[in-house]
Parts: structure tokens; sequence; C-alpha cells
């Protein structure tokens, strides 16, 4: 029996199949090394970091004294000036000159550090800046005579999950533009617009100048959201660079400020973490809020919605309507409300007004009466000029008959008549007849007129004697009612 040998040619492609495969896998895993090493190249920052120079710089911003404090208070009044005139340019440029950074990142630096006398310093020195800008606030608005609640004022008294963001990221950029050997200032300058610390503390000044403490509260709140999460990313990033712990001789003193740091640690990020998860929900639950009276209220033209009254905190939902709303109506909301999940739980309370819906309906009816008059005052006046159009045009065609009217000559014996008035009249040399066409604007009449002309010129007394015998002679003669001279 023949024993199956494998075949040399067979065994040769299997090796170079194996080969090929190999290489492939060498090419990708070079392939990966090579992405993974220019990703490094590209986002690590570590190796341009300055530790020392970084704790030296956020150090020397901490303390409130002199020219700092006096920096403070001027770009607190531009501020609060520029959110009084609603004007964003002159809220910037205060921020750009305010030194409300400082303590903020000696916070974060310190807990990062394990450094407790820094973080005694820059929390002695955060609470300064916030009194003394708080006060400067107030002092301004308590004293300036407009007290309009601007645009500006108003949008730091809600804050929202983008703040925590811009506040986190923010943070971030700062920190690692501080960190770098050669600081970057156009990132600290943007940073310092960004987050914007100086406009909430303005807005707490004002919401106490005005009694309103609701928003005094509320920018109070957008405040300390900026605070925590600035503070974070500080701690964060000096975290990842691993900045050097304080070492202490004392073993006990070490262990003691290692555990008051990671408990102010864990107490920033606590908070941090809880903020973020509140207003995340807030957010949500208003984009739901808008997009549910968007599409179930002011897409429905049958439903008038005259007030809306959003309350988170309680989770209710009231919606006032002009005109009568059916129970179907109110129960059909109620089920399109369950479609949107962050205010599915809210308590919906519909109210129509029924005299509401009957003022529409009379202010309509009135419009439409007022309406009704206007057209009817307009074509008053179209009718007026039409009859105004039919007496010219008939003045216009009655002369046109005049014009083309032929006298015949059994009617004006014309010729007798001349020669006779030549005998009766030496002195006439031309004598002349027609029927004159004649209007004073409101009739149109035809005048029967003779137009002589004499030989010799005599005075006006005698040429009026003349004249006047000449029309008596020809009034008898054409036997005419009346006859006229020129």
């Amino acid at each position: 029996m023949a024993e199956n040998i494998p075949n040399s040619g067979d065994q040769h492609q299997d090796q170079k199949v194996e080969q090929q495969k190999e290489a492939v896998k060498k090419d990708a895993k070079g392939l990966f090394q090579s992405i993974s090493t220019f990703l490094k190249e590209l986002l690590d920052f570590r190796h341009d970091t300055d530790r020392e120079g970084t704790i030296e710089l956020i150090k020397a911003d901490i303390p409130f004294k002199g020219a700092t404090a006096w920096i403070l208070v001027c770009s607190i009044f531009i501020a609060s000036i520029g959110l009084n005139a609603n004007s964003i340019p002159v809220v910037i440029g205060a921020m750009l000159i305010s030194p409300l950074m400082g303590p903020i990142l000696g916070m974060g630096m310190s807990i990062a550090v394990n450094d407790i006398d820094t973080l005694r310093k820059s929390l002695i020195n955060f609470a300064v800046m916030v009194v003394l800008s708080v006060l400067t606030a107030w002092l301004f608005f308590w004293l300036f005579p407009l007290k309009e609640e601007s645009s500006e004022l108003l949008a730091r008294t809600k804050p929202d999950i983008r703040d925590v963001l811009i506040a986190f990221f923010g943070g971030l950029a700062l920190i690692i533009a501080r960190t770098k050997k050669g600081t970057i200032a156009s990132v600290i300058f943007g940073v310092a617009i960004a987050t914007a610390l100086m406009p909430p503390l303005c807005t707490v000044g004002f919401g106490l100048a005005i009694g309103k403490y609701d928003y005094a509260l509320g920018a109070m709140y957008l405040f300390t959201i900026n605070t925590i999460f600035i503070g974070l990313a500080t701690f964060l990033v000096l975290k990842l660079l691993r900045f050097p712990m304080i070492r202490y001789a004392n073993s006990a003193k070490r262990k003691l400020t290692a555990r008051i740091a990671s408990i102010l640690a864990i107490v920033v990020m606590v908070p941090a973490i809880y903020t973020f998860w509140i207003t995340l929900n807030e957010s949500q639950a208003e984009g739901d809020y808008e997009s549910f009276i968007a599409n179930e209220i002011e897409a429905n033209e049958n439903l008038y919605l005259r007030k809306p009254i959003y309350d988170y905190d309680n989770k209710t939902l009231k919606l006032f309507f002009d005109g009568e709303i059916s129970d179907a109506t109110a129960s059909d909301l109620q089920n399109e409300l369950l479609k949107y999940d962050n205010i599915s739980d809210f308590k919906l309370t519909v109210r129509g007004n029924k005299a509401r819906g009957i003022d529409q309906v009379s202010k309509a009816y009135d419009r439409s009466i007022e309406q009704i008059n206007r057209l009817e005052k307009e074509n008053e006046q179209l009718l007026d000029q039409i009859e105004d159009l039919k007496i010219q045009m008939a003045a216009l065609e009655l002369q046109l008959k005049e014009a083309q009217k032929v006298v015949p000559v059994e009617v004006l014996p014309y010729f007798d008549i001349s020669k006779d008035a030549k005998i009766y009249f030496q002195d006439l040399k031309e004598l002349g007849y027609a029927e004159v066409i004649t209007s004073n604007f409101k009739k149109v009449d035809t005048l029967k007129t003779i137009f002589p002309e004499w030989k010799f010129a005599v005075s006006d007394s005698l040429n009026d004697i003349r004249n006047n015998d000449l029309r008596i002679w020809m009034t008898n003669t054409l036997k005419a009612d009346t006859l006229y001279v020129k």
C-alpha cells in the first residue's frame, strides 16, 4: 500500500503564507507603535514643565495687598459699569485686569503638593477677595441711580451645565499654561475671560443692592462652580505632572498634613461632582421643558399659551391658556409630557380662561369692524372719484358735440344780415358771429357772440354805445334770446 508523502511544493507554499502573515503582523505592530509615539509626542506636556517656576508664580499671585487690592477694586467698578450698561467689551476689559485667579490656583496647588501653609494663605486671601469684590459691587449699585436689570446681569443668576464645563476646561488650560516653561500669557488672558469670575461677584453685589437675594444666591452659586472646578482642574493637572509633595521633618505633622490635604481634596471634589450632576440634571430638564412647549403647544394652532410657570425645584409645570381648555386636551398634554424623560415626573397643571377667550374674540371682532369701516370709507372715496370722472366725461362729450355742430344756412342767413348791418352801421368794417362754448367748471354753456370791428377808433363810452346798438339790432334780427359782444 502506497504512503502519502507531502508534496515539497505545498510545504514551500505554506511557509511563504506564514512568512507573509508574520510580515503583516510586524508591519501592524510597527504602525501602532508609530501612532502611539506620535500621539505621545503630540499630547505629552510633562517634559516641558517648570515645576519650581510654576509654584513660585502661583504663590506670588496669592496675596491681595497694596496695588493688587486696588487693581481688584478698580476692575470690579469697571465690570459693574459694563454690566449695568450691558456692554460686553467693558466687562471683558475688566476681566483682563482682574487678579482673581491667584488664590484659586493657590488652593488647588497647595492641596496637590500637601502645602498646608500655602493653603491657609490661599483661603484667607480668597475670603478677602470675595468680600472686597462683593462690597465694591454693592457700593456701586447702591449709589448709582440707574439700576436696570440688564441681560448681562441676569445671565449670571442661573448657571447651567455649560458653566461647569467652561470652568473645568478653562482651569485645565490655565494650569497647563502656568506649568509650561515660558508661561503663555494669551492663554491666561483667554481663561480670565472665558471663566468669568468677576461678573458673578458683581451680580451678587447688584442683587444685594436692589434687595433681590435670589439674584445674589444664583450669582454666588455660579462663582462657586467656577472656583471649585478651576481648583479641581489645578489639582488634577499637578497630580498628573507629579509635582513633588512637601515633606515635613515631624512624622506626626507630616501624616496630619497629608490627611488634612486628602480630606480637603475630597471636600473639593465631592461638591464639584455633586454640582456637575445637579446642573446636568437641571440643564436636561430645562431642555425637555423647552422642547415640550415648542412641540406640543406652540406647534398646535388651537392652543394659545398665555403664561407658563416652570419650577424645577418643586417639579411642577403650570400652563395658563387663553380660551377654554377641555378635559381631553388637558389629558392629552399630560400624556405627551410622559414622552420627555427628564420632566415626566413633573406635576402638570393646565388652566384655561373662558373670559379671556371671549375677550380675545371681542377684540378680534372690534378689529374686524374697524377694518370694515376703513374699507367702507375708502370705497366711498372711490365712488366720489368715479362720479367726478363721469361728470368730466359728460362735459367733454358735450364739448365734442358742440365743436362738431354745423349751423345750417337756412337757420343763419348771415350773408344778408351782414349786408344789412353794413347799411345800418356805416362805420362797421367787419362783423363776425359764432356760438362760443364756455364753462365755469361746473357746467358748460354755448353763447351766441358777435365780433364787430370798426373803421375808426372812438372813446370807450362811444364805443360801448355803438356796440350796444349793434347788439340790439343783431338780437332782433337773429331773434336770439341773448347775444354777447366781444
